[in-house]
């Protein structure tokens, strides 16, 4: 009798995910990236930000193409509503850098995704950013993800790959972890 193996296709190149973290091991200055976004407020609360170069690998890189962001704030915040809100982009974010993780990890595993789909809700209590209530968080309350995993995998094995994806998720880290921010302002 034959058994015939199959590879799992999530569409993610593994060999070179590996291969570049063995390369990046042995020149650990290469691994030192940084990420670039250019914005432009436009009116009222709508501003257009692009993400088109960053640094990586020892030298500026550019993406493809240039990606263009607007955001704004909701017809009920007396705004226009010309894009998502930006704190909406950090669940985007988040929901992008988690679900390739997870694409990332099935595919090193072997296992075939058949679908993926994340439900992401954070809560905010906006007495805190229009100033009603000094006591109250500006931001969120929390973050809660629920995924709903269709793949020829174990429950076990399809929560190994949430738990791996978020022990290694970049997003993940920037909103569970303090980052050191510096805004600065000059007169153009």
């Amino acid at each position: 009798m034959n058994s015939q193996v199959t590879s799992a296709d999530n569409g993610v190149n593994v060999e070179a995910l590996l291969g570049a973290r063995e390369a990046l091991a042995e020149a650990p200055e290469a691994a030192q990236f940084k990420w670039r976004a250019t914005s432009e407020w436009l009116r009222g609360t709508h501003s257009r930000s692009t993400v088109e170069k960053f640094f990586g690998l020892g030298e500026d890189q550019n993406h493809r193409q240039a990606f263009v962001f607007d955001t704004d704030h909701p017809e009920i915040f007396a705004a226009e509503d010309n894009g998502a809100t930006p704190v909406e982009f950090i669940l985007v974010g988040l929901a992008g850098c988690l679900g390739a993780g997870i694409a990332s990890v099935a595919q090193n595993r072997n296992i075939q995704l058949n679908s993926v789909k994340a439900t992401l809700e954070a809560g905010m209590d906006l007495a805190g950013i229009l100033g009603i209530d000094a006591n109250v968080r500006n931001g969120f309350d929390g973050i809660r993800v629920h995924y709903e995993i269709d793949a020829d995998a174990t429950r076990d094995e399809i929560a190994a790959l949430v738990a791996q994806s978020q022990k290694r998720s970049a997003v993940f880290d920037v909103v569970t972890n303090p980052t050191d921010v510096t805004v600065t302002a000059s007169k153009a």
